[in-house]
């Protein structure tokens, strides 16, 4: 059976199209298309299904995926401890990291390629629950999410925590300068990351402890965007204060949370039964960079 069949089968079903996977891959479409049907021939049966724009999988596809995860995992593993028989002189490592945590990545990022020049270092910008499930089925070697993790067989390392805000329109701010219940926001519109970001379980799961569930205006992935959003009177956010005191003082306002238990807490998982030892050196950059989790 041909590795790639595998790899582009399983890009076409993340990306949901063969155009969207060829792209990714950096073939043509008629080479992916080829490829998946030759995997098909030789399974013996039909795997996916398009539906308008959209690509379904069929039973068997289904089993075909999950299987194909593991062998591409187990593979890249293979490559993996091969390429340390020689030491830290080459290798790969794949790193997830959700939008709003790349700021405190910068530094690890620079130390990691400054000590350890021949890994090649992938990054890919994920949610935080997208992030865990792609670390267990080993497409990641590690991510950095919020804490704590809700998917099992993950061990953590955390890296900072930050409280939480709630963003106002500027005009529409409440006077009063004073903590927010979250109680007080039942009749608010929301503007929320997607749903694969953990912080949006959070503060949705928040809301439904607090007796209501939040009117979602609108969602995004990106911090920035969000903001825009709320300076445009489309609703209001809940952010972590760093990256809430980047926006426009001028078009939003912050108002901590009477919440103290609400904090966005970050850090690092990993596969418990399994970590590279480029991925050892990761966590090595990471606890020389941050120490505690009290930043």
């Amino acid at each position: 059976m041909d590795i790639r069949a595998l790899r582009y089968f399983v890009e076409v079903v993340r990306q949901q199209s063969f155009t969207r996977a060829a792209t990714a891959l950096f073939v043509t479409q008629p080479t992916v298309s080829k490829m998946v049907k030759q995997l098909e021939d030789e399974l013996g049966g039909l795997l996916l299904l398009r539906e308008g724009r959209k690509v379904l999988l069929t039973d068997a596809g289904k089993v075909a995926y999950a299987r194909a995860l593991a062998v591409l995992a187990e593979a890249a593993r293979l490559r993996q401890e091969v390429a340390e028989v020689d030491g830290m002189a080459r290798g790969e490592l794949k790193v997830g990291i959700p939008p709003m945590a790349g700021r405190y990545l910068a530094p690890v990022i620079g130390r990691f390629r400054k000590l350890y020049p021949g890994v090649t270092l992938r990054l890919q910008e994920q949610g935080g629950r997208a992030l865990e499930e792609s670390v267990v089925n080993g497409e990641l070697d590690l991510g950095i999410t919020v804490l704590p993790a809700v998917t099992p067989g993950l061990a953590t390392l955390p890296v900072t925590r930050q409280s939480l805000v709630v963003v106002y329109p500027h005009a529409q701010a409440p006077a009063s300068t004073a903590p927010v219940a979250i109680a007080e926001l039942a009749a608010w519109p929301f503007v929320m990351y997607e749903d694969d970001f953990a912080l949006a379980h959070m503060i949705s799961q928040a809301c439904e402890n607090a007796g209501f569930t939040p009117q979602v205006a609108g969602h995004s992935r990106h911090w920035d965007f969000i903001g825009e959003l709320v300076a445009a009177e489309i609703g209001i956010a809940i952010l972590p204060e760093p990256i809430a005191r980047q926006l426009d003082p001028a078009r939003v306002a912050l108002r901590p949370l009477s919440d103290p238990d609400l904090v966005w807490a970050l850090g690092f998982v990993w596969r418990e039964d399994y970590l590279s030892r480029a991925g050892r050196s990761w966590l090595q950059c990471c606890q020389a960079q941050f120490g505690t989790a009290d930043h």
